[in-house]
């Protein structure tokens, strides 16, 4: 059988001296140390993602309900200075804007609430499961012994 590592022929463990085991095992520990770090970047990244998308949804509603304020003003002077009908058709402009900001708003707040915490709990788990494997691995091996 070949060894992954290295690509030469593996030599049963218990004829492989302690050096070799420790560096093995040395090996092993550092390729899923980098393996865990890659998948916390990779999780971090659509997290921040999912974070951007939620903020530029939550800016639009902003600015929807900052025109809708400025409908409301103009609905207001013409209420005071025209007939119904056209402080009606502005009244309902303005309803329809701030409806508009009121969807972005909870759209941008569930893309943000994707987000958080931005920690990489998949990565966590992955870690905690390896050290459950190795715990269990040294426990055999001690009982074998």
């Amino acid at each position: 059988m070949a060894d992954v590592l290295n690509g030469s022929e593996a030599k049963p463990l218990a004829d492989q001296s302690t050096a070799e085991l420790v560096q093995r095992a040395s090996d092993q520990v550092s390729r899923l140390v980098r393996d865990e770090i890659a998948l916390a970047k990779a999780e971090l990244a659509e997290k921040g993602k999912h974070a951007g998308i939620g903020i530029g949804l939550f800016a639009g509603g902003g600015v929807f309900a900052l025109y809708g304020v400025g409908a409301l003003i103009a609905t207001l002077i013409i209420v005071f200075s025209l007939f119904l009908d056209l402080w009606l058709a502005a009244l309902i402009v303005t309803v329809a804007l701030f409806v508009i900001a009121g969807v972005l708003a909870l759209i941008g707040k569930k893309q943000v609430s994707k987000a958080v915490p931005p920690e990489p709990s998949a990565a966590i788990e992955s870690v905690k499961a390896d050290v459950d494997q190795v715990k269990l691995a040294v426990a055999k091996e001690r009982n074998k012994a």
